[in-house]
């Protein structure tokens, strides 16, 4: 390595402007801790040319560039963040984790529950119910099975149309474009089955009335969670802990698994995000910040 002294930070070029006034809350924290190691602390575009190819990086939500870079990323809402090595979330620390409920004070994650469950959704949690039908959250690419997925989009809504037999509503997602040949494939299966029903985005609507959500990794079945909504997974994510693994070898278990599941929604919440992640908003987030870095062998 030929300089621990410096640090890259490659950013997109709005955050780096935040970054650069002082205006981003965990990147300012993040610089505080790095400096405060006597690092110099240098912000780059995500496209620029690298720095020192063997030095220190860290990159926001892309793979990191150099030989002992790091990546971070929002932990799905404000101001929860997490420090990894890899940018797939599947491989993060807190998926290879065990979550046991019994080590949660179950009061003071109640009360963590309710808070975030009215700070992000209003009264929305509380008139949730599950007798409405099973909410498909779809991403991009719909007819590919990629790497982490157990099959592609199309036949994980094909697989829910066999093994449910109420309603489906599958939504797309508002910042994907589809291809028209995604798009017919998605309107000839509606044409066989009247069940199902596509719609765009709506992902609070959806998740207050829905039976359980079924997705290959989307963040609207964390989002769910805070409904108190069960989660099948045909794909790897790293708040996979409570939710069903699909299982293609019996995939009739693996439905009937998500329907009666009732896990605890508020221990998982506050393990996930309080002994996890790192909450910008508190007074201990330097020191989460710092001890994720030593955990990479950063010298900090």
């Amino acid at each position: 390595m030929q300089d621990r002294a410096h640090v890259d930070i490659y950013l997109e070029p709005p955050l780096r402007e935040s970054a650069e006034a002082g205006a981003h809350n965990f990147i300012g924290k993040v610089a505080h801790v790095l400096e405060n190691a006597q690092l110099r602390v240098t912000y780059r575009n995500i496209d620029d040319p690298l720095g020192d190819p063997n030095g220190l990086s860290l990159t926001h939500m892309a793979p990191a560039p150099t030989a002992h870079g790091l990546v971070f990323r929002r932990c799905y809402y404000y101001p929860f963040w997490q420090i990894e090595a890899r940018q797939e979330r599947w491989l993060y620390d807190v998926a290879q984790s065990k979550f046991d409920p019994a080590n949660i004070d179950p009061e003071a994650a109640s009360r963590f529950y309710k808070f975030w469950q009215n700070r992000l959704f209003g009264e929305a949690p509380q008139q949730a119910r599950r007798d409405g039908p099973i909410y498909v959250p779809l991403q991009g690419r719909l007819l590919q099975r990629r790497s982490f997925q157990s099959c592609s989009p199309l036949a994980m809504l094909e697989h829910t149309l066999v093994h449910c037999p109420g309603a489906v509503v599958a939504a797309l997602h508002p910042k994907e474009a589809y291809s028209s040949k995604e798009l017919s494939a998605l309107e000839n299966l509606a044409a066989r089955h009247p069940r199902l029903t596509l719609t765009l985005g709506n992902m609070e609507r959806h998740l207050r009335g829905c039976a359980f959500v079924v997705t290959q990794n989307s963040a609207a079945a964390f989002s769910g969670y805070f409904f108190g909504k069960p989660a099948l997974f045909f794909g790897k994510i790293d708040f996979h802990h409570i939710g069903v693994r699909a299982d293609l070898a019996d995939l009739s278990y693996s439905f009937a698994a998500a329907q009666e599941a009732t896990p605890d929604f508020a221990a998982y919440l506050w393990w996930f995000w309080q002994e996890n992640c790192i909450n910008a908003g508190r007074s201990e987030a330097n020191g989460k910040i710092a001890a994720r870095f030593r955990r990479f062998g950063w010298p900090v």
